[in-house]
Formats: C-alpha cells, sequence, structure tokens
C-alpha cells in the first residue's frame, strides 16, 4: 500500500510540472513604452549589451532636413539621449557598436562623417579623414574600425586603428560595398556588387579577397552574422523569374549549407540570434494593427505576433537585439491618422 501511495504521489508531481505555468507559458511579446519623435521617423540600428543597456539610433525627417535621433535603454525604460556632439544640428546616426567598454555610432554630422564614442567619462568623437557622397556603412571592433562608401573617385573602404585613418584598396571588379562586418581587427567581411555580381569579400589583417563563398545564382546579400563561435550566417534574396526569395547561408567552419525557410521575400538586414538559439527576424505582417516576427531553428520556422495596438494601421519592427534572455525590438507604428513614430517590444523579460 505504501508502495502503491509513493507511486501516486510521484505522478502528481510529475504531471504539476508539466502544467505548471512556469514550465508551460511562452514568453509573449510586450509593448515597451517609447518617447515620441518628431514624425516621421526612420530607425537605422539597435544594439543592446546585456539586459540593462541598449541604444536605439536612427533619424527625425524635420522642416528644415534631417535631425539625429538617439534612444537609451537602462534595463527599465527607454529615454532620449540629446547630449552627444551635434544632437541638435542636421544630420543622422547610423549603426551602433560595443566596443570593450564604449558604445560607438557612425554620425553623419551635416555630411561630414564622424564616429561617435561614448565612455564612463562621456562623449568623443573620431572625425573621417575625409567627407564622402555616401556612407554605406561601419563596423567597429577593438582595435579597428571601418567606414565604407562613395567620393568622387568611387568606392571608398577606410579603416580606423585606433591612431588613424588608412584608405584599402579591394579586388579589381569591386563596383561597390554595399555592408561591412568585423569579427576582429583582422578579420573583417564585406559584401559587395561586382562587375559579375554579389560578391562576399574577407580581410585577413593584410589585404582585402574574395572570400569565395557559394552565394545562390542570381541572388543579393542584405546582412552577415559574425559569431564568436566562428559561425557565419548570411541572409539576402534570390530571384527567380523576376521574383525574390529569401534564403539564409551558414557556414560552420568547414562548409557553407543553403536553406529557403518560408519567409517569402522578407528582407533579413534586422536578423538577429535570439537567447534560444534561433536566428530571429521582423516579417511583413497581416495585421495591420501587430507587427509578426519569424523563428528560425533550423529547419523549423515558426511565427508570433507583438502586442495589439489600438488603431494602428502599419506596425513596422526595424530592429532587433538580444538583450540578456530577453529580444528587444526597435521600430516605428503608424496610427490612424498620423504620420509614423517610435514604437519597442520585449520579447520575455
Amino acid at each position: 500500500m505504501n508502495g502503491l501511495r509513493a507511486v501516486i504521489v510521484c505522478l502528481v508531481i510529475a504531471c504539476a510540472s508539466v502544467v505548471s505555468p512556469a514550465v508551460a507559458v511562452t514568453p509573449s511579446w510586450s509593448a515597451l513604452p517609447v518617447p515620441a519623435a518628431a514624425p516621421p521617423v526612420t530607425v537605422s540600428d539597435l544594439a543592446a549589451r546585456g539586459p540593462g543597456e541598449a541604444w536605439a539610433s536612427g533619424y527625425e525627417h524635420a522642416t528644415d532636413g534631417l535631425r539625429p535621433m538617439l534612444y537609451r535603454w537602462d534595463g527599465t525604460a527607454w529615454s532620449r539621449d540629446a547630449t552627444f556632439p551635434g544632437a541638435g544640428e542636421p544630420g543622422w546616426l547610423g549603426r551602433v557598436q560595443f566596443v570593450g567598454e564604449e558604445m560607438w555610432i557612425f554620425h553623419n554630422r551635416a555630411g561630414a562623417g564622424e564616429i561617435l564614442r561614448r565612455s564612463a567619462g562621456g562623449w568623443s568623437s573620431v572625425p573621417l579623414p575625409q567627407t564622402l557622397w555616401t556612407y554605406q556603412d561601419f563596423t567597429a571592433v577593438p582595435g579597428a574600425a571601418w567606414v565604407v562608401g562613395e567620393d568622387d573617385t568611387g568606392l571608398k573602404v577606410l579603416r580606423y586603428d585606433g591612431s588613424g585613418w588608412t584608405t584599402q584598396a579591394t579586388p579589381d571588379g569591386v563596383l561597390y560595398l554595399m555592408g561591412i562586418t568585423a569579427r576582429t581587427a583582422t578579420d573583417a567581411w564585406a559584401w559587395a556588387d561586382t562587375s559579375t555580381g554579389t560578391t562576399v569579400l574577407r580581410w585577413d589583417g593584410a589585404v582585402w579577397r574574395d572570400a569565395r563563398v557559394p552565394l545562390p545564382p542570381d541572388s543579393n546579400v542584405h546582412t552577415m552574422m559574425l559569431e564568436p563561435s566562428g559561425r557565419v550566417t548570411i541572409g539576402g534574396s534570390q530571384y527567380t523569374d523576376g521574383v525574390a526569395r529569401t534564403y539564409l547561408m551558414t557556414f560552420n567552419g568547414r562548409a557553407w549549407r543553403t536553406t529557403y525557410p518560408p519567409l517569402g521575400d522578407t528582407y533579413t538586414e534586422a536578423m538577429e540570434r535570439g537567447p534560444d538559439g534561433a536566428l530571429w527576424l521582423p516579417v511583413r505582417s497581416d495585421r495591420a494593427f501587430q507587427s509578426k516576427y519569424a523563428q528560425v531553428d533550423g529547419r523549423r520556422t515558426t511565427f508570433s505576433y507583438g502586442p495589439e495596438r489600438r488603431d494602428a494601421i502599419d506596425v513596422k519592427p526595424r530592429a532587433l537585439a538580444r538583450a540578456g534572455s530577453s529580444l528587444l525590438s526597435f521600430g516605428t507604428v503608424e496610427i490612424y491618422g498620423s504620420k509614423p513614430n517610435l514604437m519597442s517590444e520585449r520579447l520575455g523579460g
């Protein structure tokens, strides 16, 4: 009898653990209030360093031109930061990077480019050695930073080593660099438009070379993710008879693998590795009043919706960032009768 009672007690405990809300409830997206900007607004980037610090950059479309826009998440709330040099001047803010104990942002300041650096001691800036017509992308790691763009002589790749700038050459046939990212000062990657199509380049500390990545035919690249483990993930679009479909490529250190998740023609620039190890990215929503996200975990793709927003006619997450055990989203929401303004959402936390 005692043995039977023990079995029943064990079964009850096991069943309780299965249905316990702490175990069975799946984290959902929740809305985070963001102080309003002057609409319409454009979000450039979002980066996080743990659960208690994240930064979102972009610009407002003012009557006299573009104005830079910067927001900070402190683990509890979003607030606007207007303390950086040039905050009240024309221009815009681009990509955000954490470099050691500092936070770096690319800043177009009335046409001139600079890198804003924020440390415990406050703000400083590193001016570019020349003004470019276009500033396409920026990336930074300890010991190095790159800015790519164009001037009246063509393509420019500018590298900062902590003390000064150099101009780097690219392989013959490269017409334009569409994006750049880096893992270390001697390991950087870029995706380029060339005379033969889209190509991936790699910097080995001495020279830029064709990385010979077997991209799908008739395709382009939206983004690349370099992870400390050595894994590389590329997101882009392949065109067949004029119709685009999203592809993902993963390099495990030995070989490339290409997959085609059911994402339609989703633009993958905002792709992020979530706390769960899956790839997350915003997708076009079929509900005007809710955002929509895709979770790609190997061959399995699932979708989730953000919180319902009253009177919204367009909700657009623009960037994602992992913040500890949660995932932050930053973008815009258009409420009926008004111009798009800022919104933020969080999964987990």
